[in-house]
C-alpha cells in the first residue's frame, strides 16, 4: 500500500498546508483522538486520506465500479436534519468537504464500513450482514424510484421521532453553544466577518464570532469559526469551515481539483437548506437545535436500526441521482454482484482500519 501510515497522515497534512493555515494545536488534538484506546471509530473519522488511497488496492473490484459525484467521506455520523425554505424538517447527509467524482460503491462501502465498527461506542444490534442488506436495500429501492428527500412531515414519521429527542431541546443547545462567547475573541479574516453577517443585512445586529473547536473529526485543524447573536429575543448562530480541496485531489494531480461541493448541493435530490451555501472559500450552514444529527447511541432496538440504515442507503442514493445518467449501469452492475459483496468489502476495510488504528497508537505513544 505504498508509503505507511504515518508517513501518509504527514504527506497529507504537508499538503493541506499548502491550502490553508492550519490550526496546529486542533491538529494536535486530532491525532490524540486518533489514538483512542477505546474505539478505532475516530480513527476512521479523521483518516478519509488514507481511505481514499488504500480502498481501491484492498478492494479492486469492487473500486471499477460505475462512477458518481459522490459523498466520498461518508459514515453513520453525517446524516442529519434542517429545515427547507418552507420550515419543514428535513433530514439526509449534510457534510460534503469531500464530494468528488468516485466509483457509487465508495459511499455504500464506508458507509456500512462505519457502521460495523460503531460510532462512539455504539453497539448495534443488526449484524454486520444485516446492517450490510439494509443499507443496499435502501439505495436500490431509492434508486430505482429516481430519488425522494426525506421531508419529516406527514411522511416519515418514525424518522421525526428519532430526530426530535429531548437532548436537542433549545434551551440545552444554546446554553452549550453560547458558553463559546466566554471564549478570547479571535482574528478572524474579513472575509468570515462578511460571509457569518451576509445573513443579517438589514438588521442593526452583527454576530459575535468565535473560534469553534474540538468539533467533527475528518476536518480538526482547519479554522472553523462559530457566529452569534441574540435577535429579536432568541439566539441564531452560523458557522464557518475552510473550503479545501477533496482529498482524493492529492492522489490525482492530471485533474481540476476545485471543492465539489456546490456541484453536489445544486445536483443532489434533496430539499435544501437555504442556509447551507458556499461563500467564497467557506462553507457556511446555519446552527440550530433542529439542524443536526441524530444521535445514534439512541437506536435502542433492532426496528430503529434497521428503519436508520435503511434511510441512510436511501439518502446516499438521494446524492447519486444527481449523477443521473448513471443510474442504469449501477444497477446493472449490482445486478453481476454477489449478494456478500458490500459486507466482504467493508469488513476488508475495517480489518485495515484497525490494523493502522494500532499502529497509529503504538507511534502516537512513542513520542
Amino acid at each position: 500500500m505504498g508509503m505507511d501510515f504515518v508517513d501518509a497522515t504527514l504527506r497529507f497534512e504537508a499538503w493541506l498546508r499548502g491550502q490553508v493555515a492550519l490550526q496546529e494545536v486542533e491538529l494536535e488534538y486530532k491525532h490524540s483522538q486518533m489514538a483512542d484506546k477505546n474505539s478505532s471509530f475516530p480513527f476512521f473519522r479523521g483518516t478519509y486520506y488514507r481511505w481514499a488511497e488504500v480502498w481501491p488496492e484492498l478492494c479492486p473490484e469492487v473500486a471499477k465500479a460505475p462512477q458518481v459525484l459522490g459523498v466520498g467521506d461518508l459514515h453513520v455520523e453525517n446524516f442529519g436534519t434542517w429545515r427547507d425554505r418552507d420550515g419543514r424538517l428535513v433530514w439526509g447527509i449534510n457534510d460534503f468537504d469531500e464530494a468528488d467524482d468516485l466509483p457509487f460503491s465508495n459511499d455504500l462501502v464506508r458507509l456500512a464500513a462505519s457502521a460495523i465498527l460503531g460510532a462512539n461506542g455504539a453497539e448495534f444490534g443488526l449484524s454486520p450482514k444485516k446492517t450490510c442488506r439494509a443499507i443496499l436495500s435502501g439505495y436500490i429501492v431509492q434508486l430505482e424510484r429516481g430519488g425522494e428527500p426525506f421531508v419529516l412531515e406527514e411522511e416519515n414519521l418514525d424518522l421525526r421521532q428519532l430526530a426530535t429527542n429531548a437532548d436537542r431541546e433549545p434551551v440545552h443547545f444554546w446554553k452549550k453553544l453560547t458558553e463559546l462567547l466566554k471564549d478570547p475573541i479571535p482574528q478572524v479574516p474579513a472575509e468570515v466577518v462578511t460571509a457569518l453577517n451576509r445573513d443579517l443585512q438589514g438588521n442593526d445586529v452583527h454576530f459575535e464570532i468565535r473560534s469553534r473547536t474540538k468539533v467533527g473529526m475528518g476536518s480538526l485543524g482547519k479554522p472553523r469559526f462559530v457566529g452569534l447573536a441574540n435577535v429579536m429575543g432568541g439566539w441564531i448562530a452560523r458557522e464557518a469551515k475552510a473550503v479545501t480541496q477533496p482529498a482524493t485531489a492529492m492522489l490525482q494531480t492530471d485533474r481540476p481539483s476545485a471543492s465539489r461541493v456546490e456541484e453536489l448541493l445544486s445536483r443532489a435530490t434533496r430539499c435544501h437548506d437555504p442556509f447551507l451555501r458556499v461563500d467564497g472559500s467557506w462553507i457556511v450552514r446555519r446552527l440550530a437545535p433542529r439542524c443536526s444529527r441524530i444521535e445514534l447511541e439512541q437506536l435502542d432496538n433492532i426496528e430503529d436500526e434497521q428503519l436508520m440504515f435503511e434511510s441512510m442507503g436511501a439518502e446516499t442514493a438521494n446524492i447519486h441521482c444527481g449523477s443521473r445518467d448513471a443510474r442504469d449501469s449501477i444497477l446493472q452492475w449490482l445486478d453481476s454482484q454477489k449478494s456478500n459483496w458490500l459486507e466482504d468489502a467493508a469488513q476488508t476495510m475495517v480489518n485495515s482500519c484497525r490494523d493502522e488504528w494500532k499502529s497509529w497508537r503504538k507511534a502516537y505513544h512513542k513520542k
